[in-house]
This record gives C-alpha cells, sequence and structure tokens, in this order.
C-alpha cells in the first residue's frame, strides 16, 4: 500500500480519542479504547487501500482544535472536511445523525422512520455503532425509545456526563 492515513492520540478530558486524516479529509475520531477498535480500523484501512502513520496532519490540528472548543461549549457545530468510510446505507445513517441539532437526542425508531425506514431499527443502530467520525457525526445523541441511555463507544458514563 502506497496511501498513508495519518493517525494521532488525542488526550481529551472524557477519554482518549484517535484521529485519522486521510487526503485533506477527516476520517476517524474515535475512542481508541473502544470494544470495535480492530474492526474499525480495518474497515478504514482497506476502503482507504492505506496503512495507519504515527503523525499529525493540518485537518488533524483542526480537529483538535475544534474539538477542545466543543467541550469547553465555546462551539456548538464542527467545520472539518470528512471521509466516511462505509457501506451506502451506514453512509445515510452517519448523515442523518449529523442533523440531529446540539443539546437534541433522537432514537433509533425517530431515525429509522425519518429515514423512511421504518423496519430497519437495527441496521440503523449497527451503523451507528459503526461511526469512526465519533462526537463530530453525533451518534452520543441517539438514545432508546425509552429514554435511556444505550451503548456508546465512549462508554455510557462518558455519554452520560459529557457533551451534547
Amino acid at each position: 500500500m502506497s496511501n498513508s492515513i495519518a493517525l494521532h492520540y488525542f488526550k481529551t478530558p472524557y477519554g482518549e480519542l484517535v484521529l485519522g486524516s486521510f487526503k485533506k479529509q477527516l476520517c476517524l475520531c474515535d475512542w481508541r479504547y473502544r470494544k470495535q477498535r480492530a474492526a474499525v480500523d480495518a474497515r478504514i484501512k482497506k476502503g482507504l487501500d492505506a496503512d495507519f502513520t504515527a503523525e499529525t496532519s493540518v485537518v488533524i490540528e483542526e480537529t483538535k482544535k475544534q474539538l477542545l472548543n466543543y467541550f469547553n461549549k465555546m462551539q456548538s457545530t464542527f467545520d472539518i472536511p470528512l471521509l466516511f468510510i462505509g457501506t451506502d446505507f451506514q453512509k445515510t445513517v452517519w448523515e442523518a445523525l449529523i442533523q440531529i441539532p446540539y443539546g437534541k437526542t433522537s432514537s433509533y425508531l425517530e431515525l429509522s422512520n425519518q429515514l423512511n425506514n421504518p423496519k430497519a431499527i437495527r441496521a440503523i443502530a449497527s451503523a451507528n455503532g459503526a461511526n469512526a467520525l465519533s462526537i463530530i457525526v453525533p451518534c452520543h445523541r441517539i438514545i432508546g425509545s425509552n429514554g435511556d441511555l444505550v451503548g456508546y463507544a465512549g462508554g455510557l458514563p462518558t455519554k452520560k456526563n459529557s457533551f451534547s
């Protein structure tokens, strides 16, 4: 493989993130110690036909700056070029997640109805769990239909006590 994905570890008040960029786009912003780390990394490397290289980039540095502003409640949206690596269905779900406003939540059921696919709740939950751009693509804004917190790669305590 001749392509490389810049990979950088970033400690935040909520845990350590792995940031990755490829050709001036962010392709990875995920929890370093999540259970599906190996699967997410393999999907990205295969999808880009590239390997990780320990380095930073302009996109990674801008992401760090915007994440810190977000955590400090100085901004509520992100302006970073994103590169989704996944199926067309996953990309549709991730685009829908981006539309959930700061401070609001949604459920898998609401998301499936929004996507005109009310029987796809489990597939939507799976796509949500496969999100490699955590926080920026706000999978943390998804709750259970009964209002309970449901799985989060950064852990439920992070989801509960952290950010909108």
